[in-house]
Formats: C-alpha cells, sequence, structure tokens
C-alpha cells in the first residue's frame, strides 16, 4: 500500500469515525442510534486495520477484525435485543412510542451540534504538541479520538434515556480505543481483547439492569425515575 493511498485511507475512516459520533447527536429514534453506533464500529476496526497493514503488523490486523466484531456486531445486536423488548412492551400495554426514541435531551439538537463543533476544536487544539512533535498521518488523525472521547461524554451526561446513555458510555470507550490506536500505532493484541471483554461484561450488566428498571417502573426515563426515587 503506497503512502498516499494509506493516508487517504485513514483520513476516511477517522473522518467516518467522527462524523457517526456527530450523527449520534442530531438523531433522535434509539433504533437510529445503534444503527450509526454500528457504522462506527466499523470505522474504528478499519482504522486498526489500515494501520495494521501499513506497518506489516498481522497481531493488529487481528485486533481490527475483533474491534469490528464486537462493537459493529456483537455490542449492537445486544442493544437492539434490548430495544425490541422496550418496543414489545410498549405494545403490549399501549406505552407511548416516545419510550423508544429520545424526546427530550438535557440539550437541544442545534446545541448539541454546536457543542460537538466546539469540543471537536478543544480535541484539535489540545492535541496539537503532539501532531507537531510527531508528525505521521496516524498522529494528524490524533484529535479525531480525543474529540469522540469528549463527545461520547456529553451524550452520556445530557441524554436521559437509559438505553442512549449505553451509547454514550460506548462511544467514550470507542474514542479512547482510537486515541490509544493513533497514538501508539496500535495495542497489543492482549490488551484488546482484555478491553473488550470488560466493555462486553459493562454492557451485559448495564442491558439487564435496563431491562429490570423498565419491567418494574414502566420507564427508562432518567428524570421520572428520580422523581420515583423523590
Amino acid at each position: 500500500m503506497s503512502g498516499s493511498l494509506y493516508t487517504q485511507l485513514l483520513d476516511l475512516a477517522c473522518g467516518g469515525f467522527l462524523l457517526a459520533a456527530v450523527i449520534v447527536l442530531w438523531r433522535r429514534e434509539l433504533a437510529s442510534i445503534i444503527r450509526v453506533f454500528a457504522l462506527q464500529g466499523v470505522a474504528l476496526a478499519a482504522i486498526a486495520v489500515l494501520l495494521g497493514a501499513h506497518e506489516g503488523r498481522g497481531d493488529l490486523v487481528g485486533v481490527g477484525l475483533g474491534v469490528g466484531i464486537l462493537r459493529a456486531g456483537l455490542l449492537p445486536y445486544l442493544m437492539r435485543r434490548a430495544l425490541t423488548v422496550i418496543d414489545a412492551d410498549r405494545r403490549r400495554y399501549s406505552v407511548a412510542v416516545t419510550e423508544t426514541r429520545e424526546t427530550q435531551p438535557l440539550v437541544n439538537v442545534a446545541a448539541s451540534l454546536l457543542t460537538a463543533a466546539l469540543l471537536t476544536l478543544l480535541a484539535y487544539a489540545a492535541a496539537r504538541p503532539l501532531t507537531e512533535l510527531h508528525a505521521t498521518p496516524a498522529t494528524r488523525a490524533l484529535p479525531v479520538g480525543l474529540a469522540v472521547v469528549l463527545i461520547g461524554f456529553f451524550v452520556l451526561v445530557t441524554r436521559r434515556r437509559a438505553l442512549a446513555q449505553v451509547v454514550g458510555f460506548l462511544l467514550l470507550d470507542n474514542g479512547i480505543t482510537a486515541t490509544a490506536l493513533l497514538a501508539t500505532s496500535g495495542v497489543p493484541l492482549i490488551v484488546e481483547l482484555g478491553v473488550s471483554f470488560d466493555v462486553l461484561l459493562a454492557v451485559l450488566v448495564l442491558q439487564i439492569l435496563t431491562t429490570r428498571v423498565r419491567e418494574a417502573f414502566g420507564t427508562t426515563d432518567i428524570d421520572d425515575l428520580r422523581e420515583l426515587h423523590d
């Protein structure tokens, strides 16, 4: 693979990775948010595979394939299954359709997109010393990973549906993984497998808790649950 082709493909994968995080802020339907998260998993896997192919590292290519299976396949499947349970309960008990969409986030869509732009600029400003110190295609794309970390945290604290907050947590983790890949040109396979296992376990626990909360209180809206506590 030529250097120019590698740079173009890496920039394309990083651009899709960041764009997916921004689209999560734009979309309201939980099903659409899960689909966008799956596409981001594909972009993250492509970043790892491109780094591995460029450096001739089979272990890094294996990490990319594993990331793709987990974050573009298994995790979205688990979230879709949780959403299917919520939708089935809605149909059974005639619950409002708003349970399967983010209707009232703490920050509206326009302000969320503006915040995403500001967070991206902040990430580029924070990563500028590092990108100037070691100017390679991977390190030049490092701010993308940092931006997704910030956007994921923003989603986590501003969304009210439990499932949407799970997506925010996973965006945060995707951003951390991308930052590690771009900053160090890959991480050892055993480290990535360990982190991925922890993420999978966390999502399984969160899925069980979300289902139990939905069965007990009839909603996963954080504000409604806080009112029940009060």
